[in-house]
């Protein structure tokens, strides 16, 4: 099972990851868990100074911008 995380305190951008990164694994067919992290120390403890950020399985993958729904595919594939 994936474990994605979209780290982010709740804002517009946060939200859009979080919406493409979920319909990116359901398309990919994926058996994944999402989780929104919004607790600023746990964002940190990433080394993630910048939001929106998406994390596959502990490894951050993008920092401060949303990607596509194909990019996100390629990240979590």
């Amino acid at each position: 099972m994936k474990k994605l995380q979209v780290l982010g305190p709740g804002c517009p951008k946060c939200i859009e990851l979080a919406k493409r990164t979920d319909e990116a694994a359901k398309a990919a067919g994926l058996d994944y868990e999402l989780e929104k992290v919004s607790e600023l120390n746990k964002i940190m403890s990433f080394g993630v100074f910048m939001t929106p950020a998406l994390v596959v399985d502990g490894e951050v993958k993008v920092v401060g911008k949303v990607p596509s729904v194909e990019e996100i595919k390629k990240m979590i594939g």
